[in-house]
């Protein structure tokens, strides 16, 4: 399989440099265990993250990456922390190993249950991926197959303060101040 990247080389430095600034944010909340805060609180890994479309450790299916239609997974999650724990979701979906973000939601309501294909559910807002759009930012086929591609949902105890198309650098920051717990399904991308 061959490499695929729409980006240009300006589009691709600004993007590395929007991960790069947001990248401590993004591995305190998805990597590590524990946030970037005053009080370094441990996340626990309750929340069961799974979809209909794919599963874990399998290549992500062309429909979701930019050689198919690009469009934005069905996901489905249950094991949140109560509801006195839980006020709102976000979802933040990455390449770890790139530290590249491919789209940021929040204001999630913890009533539901699923993210639906290709959709931005009401209430939700989506932030600037690493590319600076408001969007779902499909993932392109790597050469040798061994990219990953992580989903991660995550409960916060408040309402995030941010409009639609929040920066990366805001949206992480203010999720990872508020995250309680986070579930997580890693593909892999590339046939």
């Amino acid at each position: 399989m061959f490499s695929v990247d729409r980006r240009s080389s300006r589009q691709r430095r600004a993007g590395a440099r929007l991960a790069a600034a947001g990248g401590a944010v993004l591995a305190a909340t998805a990597g590590c265990g524990s946030l970037a805060s005053d009080t370094e609180t441990e996340l626990d890994d309750n929340i069961n993250l799974t979809s209909t479309m794919m599963q874990a450790g399998e290549p992500m299916p062309r429909l979701y990456t930019c050689r198919g239609e690009g469009v934005s997974p069905a996901l489905q999650w249950s094991g949140l922390p109560d509801e006195n724990t839980t006020e709102s979701l976000a979802l933040v979906v990455d390449a770890p190993e790139e530290a590249t973000v491919f789209w940021v939601l929040y204001g999630l309501d913890p009533q539901t249950a699923e993210l639906r294909q290709n959709t931005v559910p009401h209430p939700g807002e989506q932030g600037r991926n690493s590319e600076g759009e408001t969007a779902y930012d499909p993932p392109c086929y790597s050469e040798d197959g061994a990219d990953e591609v992580r989903f991660t949902l995550y409960a916060l105890d408040s309402e995030l303060d941010l409009a639609d198309d929040a920066s990366l650098e805001e949206a992480l920051g203010a999720i990872a101040e508020r995250a309680v717990s986070r579930g997580s399904l890693t593909v892999s991308n590339g046939q």
